[in-house]
């Protein structure tokens, strides 16, 4: 079980990869309602630090209607930090 922590938003993986998609969407989905309600400022600067426009929100809220405002905020930190550690892995090892 591994902890992640980001300006106070603690995420636990129990290292199932089967549902760690689906696992970290409903951890991130409570840690953003949470902040949505009691830290408006703090949300705003975590979706910046991640880097989450307004287009990819608006562009993702048509691809998955079914989502929830919550769910497509968190579902865009998940892809977000998926790219970011593609990238990564992709430039460590193509130098």
């Amino acid at each position: 079980m591994k902890d992640f922590g980001m300006f106070g938003v603690e995420i636990t993986f129990s290292g199932n990869t089967d549902q760690a998609y689906y696992e970290l969407l409903h951890q991130l989905v409570e840690q953003i309602s949470v902040l949505l309600e009691n830290n408006y400022e703090l949300l705003l600067s975590v979706l910046y630090q991640v880097d989450i426009s307004n287009r990819e929100i608006e562009r993702t809220t048509r691809e998955l209607p079914h989502y929830s405002h919550i769910e497509i905020i968190a579902h865009q930190v998940i892809v977000r930090d998926l790219k970011k550690v593609l990238l990564r892995r992709y430039f460590k090892t193509h130098h």
